[in-house]
């Protein structure tokens, strides 16, 4: 098993832990949304957070992270359990958390691209995989566990945000050794993509129906 750290550990740590949050509040949300009771509040609010860093640790052949750390369930039960009790209230700040959904977007799309690179080195379709995977797995089981089309499939530029930010990520390190520079402008690039999405209301194009 390869032995994996990553760079800007505390600082990526932190970011880590506050994208894991802002996807179980998207869950815990869908699940309050379709009126689901506090246990499927907090299932959905683990799955959000946790499932795609999971998804690319198995693809990977590595063992969770998620396992290992007990914060990551620890943290997303915690925000399952105050979304049950305090939804009312936090609504009316969803925007925040939108966009600290985009921040960990970006993180977690970077997160999983460095560590596809450090098994596999420059190997862009893997590194595309294990960065996607992580950033949006979770989001598309939300979906799919409410009986809805996952969002990133029909609406809003999402999955995109994490494939530029990936891709620019790789060609950095394409001509540069420097993973932390690489890392950091990956981050920026796929967070401020979601943000300016978001801004604007760019969605991908669509057949049109007559």
């Amino acid at each position: 098993m390869v032995d994996f750290t990553f760079p800007l550990d505390g600082f990526i740590s932190i970011l880590d832990y506050l994208g894991t949050v802002a996807f179980a509040i998207t869950g815990a949300s869908k699940a309050i949304f379709h009126k689901a009771d506090i246990f499927g509040i907090i299932v959905l609010s683990t799955v959000v957070g946790v499932a795609g860093g999971i998804t690319r640790d198995v693809i990977f052949g590595q063992f969770p992270i998620a396992f290992s750390d007990p914060i990551y369930v620890s943290l997303t039960v915690l925000t399952g359990i105050v979304m049950f009790f305090l939804f009312s209230y936090l609504k009316k700040k969803m925007n925040i958390w939108l966009i600290v959904d985009a921040i960990g977007l970006g993180v977690f799309s970077i997160i999983g691209a460095s560590i596809a690179y450090q098994l596999v080195g420059m190997d862009f379709l893997p590194i595309l995989l294990g960065g996607m995977i992580t950033a949006i797995g979770g989001g598309i089981l939300r979906d799919i566990f409410v009986g809805e089309i996952p969002i990133v499939f029909v609406k809003e530029v999402y999955a995109v945000a994490s494939i530029l930010g990936i891709a620019i990520f790789y060609l950095i390190l394409s001509v540069s050794d420097e993973i932390q520079i690489a890392s950091i402008i990956g981050i920026i690039s796929a967070t401020g993509i979601r943000l300016l999405a978001m801004k604007y209301n760019w969605n991908l194009p669509r057949v049109r129906e007559n």
